[in-house]
């Protein structure tokens, strides 16, 4: 992939959300179609009330777009293109699902939770087909582990996407982690010659950056689980096509210790009656700890940042 291609694919998804964006949250606000905020969150959350949401519709379109037409110019619209656009696709449709019945009813809950895990397994079972199909390999190094690898998929795909779904609590948090996160696959993918997982990733990149601008406290509109959802399902899908599925452990550390704080908390006040933190995903306990918004972003981002050159410097110590 050489710097032309890279920067045309940049500037077309940047572009394109960029340009847009503005427009949709124009029309977002004339329709009255605002985030309603849960009342268990942190009390000044309330002001964010009415904020328009679903902002990732537009990336996630500045995505497939750019990853097509770049694709088509350079012949990269292989299979396994098109089996990451449907995973970024379809959970972002989960997404919108869940954020139209937000919006509509004017309530922060969505759909019932057995009915998100099971549009969320259905997708990621058949990505387990398509991955199986294209001759992927069915297991770990020299281990063939057949239909439970199928398993594990299904795992991955549905446990990241819900956790990358709860780190999308505070303003450009999940914008600004997922384009570290992306960066570093991207950097993998050039690396293996995985051009087409390559320029997906990119393509996100770009719009990602197209959107930051719009999501940053004060954010002017979310992403909603239309965009976290999609990110975190196109996170894993990536992860395993690279064949680097425990590298997410690392890459995505804040996602794992969001997940974590949850659990531990739920699981903490079920046996002991006892909180762990002041509040759950832990991003939050920071912030009823006094850390303003941009102090949890700048600590989490730099974070995520440490988790992926740790990555990226563990790869290249064991392929030298």
């Amino acid at each position: 992939m050489n710097i032309l291609i890279i920067c045309l694919t940049l500037i077309s998804a940047f572009l394109i959300t960029f340009i847009l964006m503005p427009f949709l949250i124009r029309y977002f606000r004339a329709k009255k179609e605002g985030q309603q905020i849960r009342e268990v969150g942190p009390k000044w959350h309330a002001a964010k009330s009415g904020t328009p949401t679903m902002g990732g519709s537009l990336f996630i379109l500045a995505s497939v777009i750019t990853s097509i037409w770049v694709a088509i110019l350079q012949g990269w619209l292989t299979n396994t293109l098109w089996a990451l656009l449907f995973t970024l696709v379809m959970y972002g449709l989960i997404g919108m699902w869940d954020d139209s019945i937000k919006i509509f009813q004017h309530q922060n809950e969505g759909f019932k939770p057995w009915q998100k895990a099971l549009a969320q397994v259905i997708v990621a079972l058949i990505f387990a087909v398509i991955y199986q199909h294209e001759g992927f390999q069915m297991g770990f190094g020299n281990w063939q582990l057949g239909w439970l690898y199928g398993i594990f998929i299904i795992f991955w795909l549905v446990g990241f996407s819900n956790a990358v779904n709860l780190t999308d609590g505070l303003d450009g948090l999940v914008s600004g982690l997922a384009i570290i996160s992306f960066l570093t696959y991207f950097v993998i993918a050039i690396y293996q010659h995985q051009y087409d997982v390559a320029l997906f990733c990119l393509a996100i990149v770009g719009a990602l950056a197209g959107f930051f601008p719009f999501n940053h406290k004060p954010a002017k509109i979310f992403m909603g689980d239309m965009g976290s959802l999609a990110l975190g399902g196109a996170l894993a899908a990536v992860a395993l096509i690279l064949h680097h599925e425990f590298s997410l452990l690392l890459i995505g550390i804040i996602y794992v210790i969001e997940t974590a704080s949850v659990i531990l908390q739920v699981a903490s006040f079920k046996l002991t009656g006892k909180r762990i933190f002041k509040m759950s995903p832990i991003h939050h306990h920071f912030e009823m700890s006094g850390w303003s918004e941009w102090k949890i972003d700048y600590v989490f981002w730099t974070i995520g940042a440490i988790g992926s050159v740790l990555t990226l410097g563990l790869l290249w110590l064991t392929n030298h």
